[in-house]
């Protein structure tokens, strides 16, 4: 079986376990199962209507577009479109591609050793035709995984129609074919893609020159290189991503292009609080244990970036922005953990202090903003805390854990301080035991580690609303009291 290469390939999630693929191997046994060969669109056609029949899932792990992106995309499907997906980035234009290739069939019959990947039933380079011809039924056969059959290239300026369509292959010539024979093409990803899906990320950014070579390709399904056509049935569904500002009037697209693209999908950041939570929860790897409300902290944060007349919203504050937010969290809690002989590593909101520093970077600011970046992201991170506290702890009486610590000694935590410690350190314990068993029982919080991260929570909002004070230390470590 041919392999793609690597730099046009990214291997897509299945959706189910792979199963063994059918058993024939000739052209004479596949015509004798009854087999029916489907176009590509045909097949997602099908494979969709039959998913939305039986209730299942097309798109795992495809988060807050159930009332937007996805049903448009459905109908595009539906209606064998070719698809440009149009949004800022992190907004999960790539994953919808990716996903796409659990709508094909799961195994397809191939000539065996076809350049292409041709159906046995239909060959369409001059070797299929006449292998085709010499064998017969005898015409051996070879079943391709739907993983396979998605090919993905990110578009640069670098790229060749060579990448793209082909080329005159110099060696083929050099073994005594003319330069008018069809075999002498070295075919490129998009051929190559024949039977199969192909993604093109940052379409804009392709030449214009290479734009043009793709009309014929997604119109006609021919193929011009170097002055002569050949003429190929391909059966490629051709999908592409693009930033909405690059693929305007304005943008880097030739309108000939864009006329070739069936239905145009804008995508975007997660509309609801839940759902910006399932994306971090999703698609974090994390390493320590992370709090369900240090993740909403990281959401909250994330969707007031977005909204900052300060930061540059055509850049886009994208979900990676929160991912990378919680596995920082994650890691200073394991750091934590680790020097201080922790059992069980728990994020912390003292871990917060940390992603302001780690992201700032991954944002675009407006001009005139220079200097005042670590401001800004500190506001937006007291206020998520601040309506974090709110929506957990609000309605708890915090009096008594204030006079404990009006009249006890203060609370000490930091990025070294166990969770124990901190427990340890609360004064009164008589006295702030039921409010703190219901902080801990709003917070779900259990074990050590998250009744420390609960505390923390509760002591970071009394500082917000100035019922106490907190100040850092020199030694790192900050102080409530």
């Amino acid at each position: 079986m041919e392999k793609v290469p690597e730099e046009n390939f990214t291997s897509p999630t299945s959706q189910t376990t792979e199963t063994r693929h059918p058993s024939a191997r000739t052209l004479g046994e596949l015509r004798a199962s009854g087999h029916v060969q489907r176009s590509v669109r045909d097949e997602i056609r099908n494979n969709l209507l039959t998913a939305l029949r039986e209730g299942r899932d097309p798109w795992p792990g495809i988060v807050g577009f159930e009332a937007t992106v996805i049903p448009q995309l459905e109908r595009a499907l539906i209606a064998g479109h070719d698809v440009v997906m149009l949004g800022e980035r992190g907004q999960g234009k790539t994953r919808i591609l990716r996903t796409l290739v659990g709508l094909l069939d799961e195994w397809t019959p191939i000539i065996a050793g076809a350049e292409l990947g041709e159906h046995p039933y239909e060959p369409i380079t001059p070797a299929s035709i006449r292998k085709a011809a010499n064998l017969l039924d005898d015409l051996p056969i070879e079943w391709r995984h739907r993983s396979a059959r998605y090919s993905e290239k990110l578009a640069t300026p670098d790229t060749s129609v060579a990448d793209l369509v082909g080329d005159i292959d110099p060696m083929k010539v050099a073994e005594g074919r003319s330069l008018g024979d069809p075999e002498t093409i070295h075919f490129g990803l998009i051929p190559r893609a024949h039977r199969g899906i192909v993604a093109i990320n940052e379409l804009p950014d392709l030449a214009e020159r290479i734009q043009v070579s793709m009309l014929n390709v997604m119109e006609e399904r021919d193929i011009q290189v170097r002055g002569y056509t050949l003429r190929l049935p391909l059966d490629v569904l051709v999908m592409a991503s693009a930033n909405p500002e690059d693929y305007t009037n304005r943008g880097r697209i030739i309108t000939p292009l864009k006329d070739r693209f069936g239905a145009e999908i804008r995508t975007h950041y997660p509309l609801e609080l839940d759902d910006e939570i399932a994306v971090i929860e999703q698609e974090a790897d994390l390493t320590a244990t992370v709090p369900t409300f240090i993740t909403e902290i990281l959401a909250r944060f994330t969707r007031y970036a977005r909204d900052h007349p300060s930061i540059d919203q055509r850049s886009g504050v994208s979900a990676r922005f929160s991912i990378a937010g919680a596995e920082t969290v994650a890691a200073a809690a394991l750091h934590r953990a680790t020097v201080a002989g922790e059992e069980v590593p728990v994020a912390r909101v003292v871990d917060l202090e940390s992603v302001v520093e780690v992201l700032r970077g991954k944002i675009e600011f407006e001009s005139g903003e220079e200097g005042r970046e670590l401001e800004i992201l500190e506001h937006l991170m007291r206020k998520s805390v601040a309506d974090t506290v709110r929506a957990h702890l609000g309605g708890i009486d915090m009096a008594p854990l204030v006079t404990a610590l009006e009249n006890g000694e203060p609370v000490v935590t930091g990025d070294r301080v166990p969770a124990a410690d901190l427990l340890d350190s609360i004064p009164s314990p008589d006295i702030t035991a039921e409010v703190l068993d219901e902080i801990a029982e709003r917070l779900d919080a259990e074990i050590d580690g998250e009744r420390a991260s609960a505390v923390e929570l509760a002591l970071e909002g009394l500082f917000l609303a100035r019922r106490i004070g907190k100040e850092a230390d020199e030694t790192g470590q900050t102080i409530y009291g």
